[in-house]
């Protein structure tokens, strides 16, 4: 079972050329090299150059790259496609997704840039509509053109827009958050939770973080290196955890048990399901171990 680890996903400033160059030496198992929020409008340029230059000049190591480009309806949006699309990063994180159509749109846009096929397209979830339309959202990974391969919540901008307050647990936002988890699985793709804004916050960040593994992301988008650290902790699978996947994986790999949907394991019923989950958690915990080395 092949995975990748994406449990810190750290946001970086795309006019910031020392943040970029700081990110090649970050323990994050991905960074979104950042040309929308963090960028003001008179530094768009200077920040589509610098960050295109940094992903062609490599030395990000193991660590996964993502461009997050403007709008495509943005004055900015157009031209950030392209040069992105030239970098050749691993993704390029789409804002304001809405619609299956979207997707469609921009993978027609990169096929007629001849963009290499590797780069893979995931998708911001940050609008009441990607919300209400997160089943057909994910579905669009089904067709290949899109190239749609994980999203990304924007939980910021899904509180200005409805007016839900952030508050601790995130009560106003769990269904909307479960609904995306539930549109992610369905299709087989990832999905990474949104930011915590308070860096000064450990307690709070940490507390969110744990919620957020409970409820089924893969990692957590991140606006500070010393989210870092934390965060990939709280992701990280125990030792415990693995131990017990281990034991769930070989029992089941017993001559005697190849068949059965049901064993006993220290007492406990296990079903067939579990050492699916349990392959999981080892592959996991196999690709941290590795891409740690």
């Amino acid at each position: 079972m092949a995975v990748r680890p994406r449990r810190s996903v750290l946001y970086m400033p795309g006019s910031n050329a020392r943040a970029i160059e700081k990110a090649r030496t970050l323990a994050a198992d991905a960074l979104i090299l950042d040309l929308e929020d963090a960028v003001a409008p008179d530094a768009k340029f200077l920040a589509r150059q610098q960050v295109c230059d940094a992903v062609r000049a490599g030395g990000f190591g193991r660590r996964e790259i993502f461009i997050r480009i403007n709008a495509p309806d943005t004055p900015w949006g157009g031209e950030d496609l392209a040069a992105a699309a030239a970098a050749t990063p691993d993704a390029i994180l789409l804002p304001k997704v809405s619609t299956p159509e979207d997707l469609a749109a921009i993978g027609a846009r990169l096929d007629a840039l001849g963009a290499a096929a590797k780069i893979r397209i995931w998708a911001m979830m940050e609008t009441p509509l990607a919300i209400l339309n997160a089943r057909e959202i994910a579905a669009a990974a089904g067709e290949p053109a899109t190239r749609l391969s994980g999203l990304v919540m924007g939980t910021n901008d899904l509180a200005k827009d409805t007016r839900a307050k952030i508050l601790p647990g995130r009560a106003p936002m769990l269904a909307w958050l479960m609904t995306c988890v539930a549109a992610a699985r369905a299709y087989g793709l990832d999905i990474v939770d949104g930011v915590f804004n308070d860096i000064g916050d450990a307690q709070g960040f940490a507390r969110e973080c744990a919620e957020a593994r409970e409820l089924g992301f893969d990692g957590k988008t991140l606006v500070h290196p010393s989210q870092i650290e934390p965060c990939n902790a709280a992701f990280s699978p125990t030792a415990d955890e693995v131990a017990s996947a281990r034991k769930i994986i070989a029992a089941f790999n017993q001559p005697e048990n190849f068949d059965k949907g049901v064993v006993r394991i220290d007492g406990r019923m296990v079903e067939r399901l579990h050492a699916d989950m349990a392959r999981r958690t080892v592959a996991i915990a196999d690709a941290i171990a590795q891409s740690s080395t």
